[in-house]
């Protein structure tokens, strides 16, 4: 992020709407949109959000892997054999 050219006031961007979303899809970084000298909301190209989803939930899975992986390896669980058995057990 490029602080001097990354963050706009409001107004600027319905001035120059144009012109700063160019800027969005050219260097693919987030525009921080301010009111009133505080920053208020983000905008950024749908692309690099959806990179950015990926990338977390890719995040997200891999430590729920390894949630499992520390529960299995400290002992907590059920063994596979006696949980599908517990579902058939149960109909």
């Amino acid at each position: 992020m490029n602080i001097t050219k990354d963050i706009s006031p409001l107004t600027e961007f319905k001035r120059d709407t144009a012109r700063l979303i160019a800027q969005i899809k050219e260097t693919g970084r987030p525009q921080i949109l301010t009111v009133n000298g505080k920053p208020s909301v983000v905008v950024m190209d749908a692309a690099a959000w959806q990179e950015m989803q990926d990338q977390l939930e890719h995040a997200e899975t891999v430590a729920g892997i390894r949630k499992g992986l520390m529960q299995a390896h400290s002992g907590e669980g059920t063994e596979a054999d006696q949980f599908f058995d517990s579902l058939t057990q149960t109909k």
